[in-house]
Order: C-alpha cells, then sequence, then structure tokens
C-alpha cells in the first residue's frame, strides 16, 4: 500500500484507505491532534471529510454534514455520487482539486476537503474561521476624527475592508502562496484600469520568485525580497495599518500587499514623502492639514539636524552670531560632549523599547521616572549638561512625531552618524555627512520609482502638493510616480 501511495502521489487516488494511509505518513493524521477525517457513508458510497481544528468553522462543518447525511433519505443509490454531493453542499464558495498536493495545501490552509470513493479528485469547501481579534483602529496610526476601523491578522478581512471603501469592478485582489513549509497567503490588490501594468507584474513576479520554507516575518520579510533591501535602513515600501489609508492609495495607482497574519499592508511603490504624511493631515481642513504637515515636517528636521548643528557650535563658538552667544554648554565637563549626547540619545533609545516590552499601566511610571528621576538626577552629578537633556529631547520628540516608525529609526541612525563625524571633523564632517546623506537618498529607486521625487528629480507642481494640502476637488491629477493608466482623478475635469 505504501508503494501505491508513493506511485498516486500527484493525483488523489480512488480508494480511500491509500489516502488516508498517506494523511497518516505525510500530513500527521493520528499524530497531530487538529489534524481531522470525518468518515461517512452516503448512497452506499463511503466519504471522507479532512479539515484542521482552530481554522474551520465547526457550525458550516455541521450543516454539511447534515445535508449531505440525508442525502441517503432523500436520493437513490447512483454512480454519480460526486456531482450529487457537490450539488448538495450549501455553501457559496466550492471548488475541486484535482491533485494530491492541492488538496493538501487547501486543508493545512483551513479549507475543508471531501472526498468520494472512486474519484480522483475532491471537493474544496471554504469554512475558514481564522482565529484574530475584530478591526480596531491601529495604534500608530491614531487620528481626531475618521474611521475607528484598521487593517487585522486576516486576510480575507483585510481584503474585505478595503472593498468595503472601493466597490470598483475593476478592483482585483490576486493571491499567492509563499513558503514551502508555511504556505503563507499573500495577495496583491489593485486597480486595472489605474494601476501601471508593469508595475503589476513586477510585483507578481517577484513574489513568485521568493524561495524560502516559511515567511513568519510576513511583511518584513517580504519586502526584503521584493525590494532587496539588504542593510538599507531606509524603508522602501509605506506600512499601514488603517483601510482608508490603503484605499486611498489604490485610488492613486499603488499596489498593496496584503499578507495573512500581518495586520501591515504595504504599499508600493513609495518615495521618502510618503512615509512623512499622515491621515490626519486629510481628516482636516486644508488649512489645518498643511500646518500639521509643516509642524511635522519641522520635527521630522529637528530629528536629523538639531542634535548635529548644536554640537557643532558647542565645539565652534566662533560660528555664532554675537546675539546666540547663549548656546552651548557654559562650563567644562569631565566627560566629553559627544559622549554626553550618544549616552542620553541611545538612553532614549532604551527607553523606547523598554517601552514596548513594559506593560501599559507600567509604562507611564517608567517615564516619569526616567525623566524625572534619571534625567535630573544625571545633571546634577554632573555627568549631563542641562542643555544636553533639552536637545536630545527636542530630536526625540522630533522622532516621535515622525509618522513612519522605520523612518524615525533610520533618521536616528542617521543623527549618530553625523554627531560622529561632526566630532572628527567639525565644520567639513557636518558638509560631507549631510552632502552622503542627500546623495544617498536620492540613488534609491525601489522599483524603479526615485525615492525623493518630486524633489529630485524635481516635479514643481507635485512638490507644491507635497508642501501645501490641497483640497480634494483641486487634486485633479494622480501621482506621475506610479505612472498610472488613467492620470485623471475626475474625468470631467479633464478639460
Amino acid at each position: 500500500m505504501k508503494n501505491q501511495a508513493e506511485k498516486n502521489f500527484k493525483e488523489i487516488p480512488e480508494d480511500l484507505d491509500v489516502l488516508e494511509k498517506y494523511y497518516e505518513e505525510r500530513v500527521g493524521l493520528g499524530t497531530s491532534f487538529d489534524i481531522g477525517i470525518r468518515k461517512l457513508v452516503i448512497l452506499k458510497t463511503n466519504i471522507h471529510f479532512y479539515y484542521v481544528n482552530g481554522l474551520c468553522d465547526t457550525a458550516f462543518i455541521i450543516e454539511l454534514i447534515k445535508e449531505l447525511v440525508e442525502l441517503n433519505e432523500r436520493e437513490k443509490p447512483a454512480k454519480n455520487v460526486f456531482d450529487i454531493v457537490q450539488n448538495r453542499l450549501v455553501h457559496e464558495s466550492v471548488e475541486t482539486a484535482k491533485t494530491i498536493d492541492e488538496m493538501t495545501d487547501q486543508v493545512l490552509s483551513g479549507l475543508l476537503a471531501i472526498v468520494v470513493e472512486g474519484e480522483k479528485r475532491a471537493i474544496i469547501v471554504d469554512v475558514r474561521s481564522y482565529p484574530g481579534r475584530t478591526p480596531e483602529e491601529p495604534d500608530t496610526e491614531k487620528v481626531v476624527r475618521g474611521s475607528r476601523d484598521g487593517y487585522v491578522e486576516n486576510i480575507i478581512m483585510n481584503t474585505a475592508l478595503t472593498r468595503r471603501r472601493i466597490r470598483d469592478e475593476n478592483l482585483r485582489f490576486e493571491i499567492f502562496k509563499v513558503g514551502e513549509r508555511s504556505k503563507t497567503d499573500i495577495a496583491i490588490g489593485y486597480i486595472e484600469d489605474v494601476a501601471n501594468p508593469q508595475l503589476i507584474e513586477t510585483i507578481r513576479k517577484e513574489i513568485k520568485e521568493i524561495d524560502i520554507d516559511g515567511i513568519s516575518m510576513t511583511d518584513k520579510t517580504v519586502e526584503e525580497y521584493l525590494m532587496k533591501q539588504g542593510y538599507n535602513p531606509y524603508p522602501l515600501v509605506r506600512y499601514t495599518e488603517r483601510a482608508d489609508v490603503g484605499a486611498m492609495h489604490l485610488l492613486e495607482g499603488h499596489v498593496l500587499i496584503f499578507i495573512d497574519t500581518s495586520p501591515s499592508v504595504m504599499i508600493a511603490p513609495a518615495t521618502y514623502f510618503h512615509h512623512v504624511q499622515h491621515a490626519e493631515e486629510y481628516r482636516q481642513s486644508p488649512a489645518v492639514g498643511t500646518f500639521v504637515r509643516w509642524t511635522r515636517f519641522l520635527g521630522i528636521w529637528a530629528s536629523i539636524f538639531v542634535l548635529p548643528l548644536w554640537f557643532l557650535y558647542s565645539i565652534e563658538p566662533s560660528l555664532l552670531p554675537e546675539n546666540l552667544s547663549y548656546i552651548g554648554p557654559n562650563k567644562e565637563s569631565d566627560v566629553p560632549l559627544i559622549v554626553q549626547l550618544l549616552i542620553a540619545d541611545l538612553g532614549i533609545e532604551f527607553l523606547r523599547i523598554a517601552a514596548i516590552h513594559t506593560p501599559t499601566p507600567l509604562s507611564t511610571a517608567m517615564g516619569l521616572i526616567a525623566a524625572v528621576l534619571i534625567g535630573q538626577i544625571a545633571v546634577d552629578v554632573g555627568l549631563f549638561h542641562s542643555e544636553v537633556i533639552l536637545y536630545v529631547s527636542v530630536a526625540a520628540i522630533g522622532t516621535f512625531a515622525t509618522p513612519s516608525y522605520e523612518l524615525s529609526v533610520a533618521n536616528k541612525m542617521i543623527r549618530m552618524g553625523l554627531l560622529i563625524l561632526v566630532a572628527l571633523f567639525k565644520v567639513p564632517g557636518l558638509i560631507v555627512g549631510i552632502t552622503i546623506y542627500i546623495l544617498y537618498l536620492v540613488s534609491l529607486r525601489p522599483l524603479n520609482a526615485p525615492y525623493m521625487w518630486p524633489l529630485l528629480p524635481f516635479s514643481p507642481k507635485a512638490f507644491l502638493h507635497i508642501l501645501i494640502r490641497r483640497s480634494v476637488p483641486g487634486s485633479i491629477l494622480r501621482p506621475s510616480i506610479v505612472h498610472p493608466r488613467n492620470r485623471f482623478r475626475q474625468p470631467h475635469n479633464k478639460s
């Protein structure tokens, strides 16, 4: 019997005992408690149900079994039992599988497989009910006004949240399985008559070529394969957990990448300026949104350049005009200024990491201890200058004001690099460091999209749109960076 199972590895065997033996040897039936089988006799024909406990909705399976068992009273024995069973399944999603590999993949994904004796195919019924939470507002993308739902770890629910906002017949969701062992579901979403076909094909091709046993880290693993990220600290795709943000980017011509078990949806392509915008700007009036955006830009700028500039002025007081001579420490310290800055900056990073691993009721107390006790005592004993605490705090606030977590951490790494260059080479170090930083950002082209667009290459209209939050009726054109098939958002305004 073992040889027969190996012989029929690619096709579903007609003998259900052979199939059951295969599942015992290869899938873990009888060993893994969650792999289940239900044997029935319908119209004098053996039928097996294969499923995974915990991934299926038990109520659906019970209803299907009731319907099939009642066939013994309603129907006479016949040869076409497979067709009769398939026709009586009271479910909207019923397909067939012709190979044992396909059937097993579907069962392990949470679907129900029904196999009829004497048939070389299986009926696949979608009775999935993945464990997970209900949609709720993401912690990192909160808004004062707006929807309170957000993406969750269920890919089916995530696509449904998106389609609820875009009820267009051209909205497409293509699904793939990635990972030789994990077989993780990945879907790409796009609007067919808007998104660039070359962009869609590139993303589709890169996802299909991912060759790995599993992607348990989901979105980040896919990004590294898709973007060939290497050790580049800057995010090359935008992440969002808000369904309205994802829908808005679909309408602009972007492609969304949904990964099962991840609440973060990837938006591609993305530039630097995609990471510095927030949904809050579009939930307020254009004037208020512009003010919020400029304030956020100022915070991001401060998170990178305030510390290196203050440090430079502190070690080179002659660079300061007379009316700003008060900037810088007033007395010498036994601890070098660069060491103070690096220790304080790393200390805030320690607190951030600790806050992630600290229960919420305790994190507030930890922050008070850090701010009041550690900071004040460090100044009193002479370890830090008070100005060091001030400017490190300003830079930290700018870091927290950055909408993209990935971008904020990358900016912090650049800030520390600039500090070291200023300590070593002073003014030339800062100038060369900033120049290399800008050239590096300009050199990035994720999915063939210039990372610093619309600043470099310069696009006046698009850059004005970045600086000023325009009203929706005035936003007629889609961003050219995605090369949309249909450039106009509002066709009646073409003229």
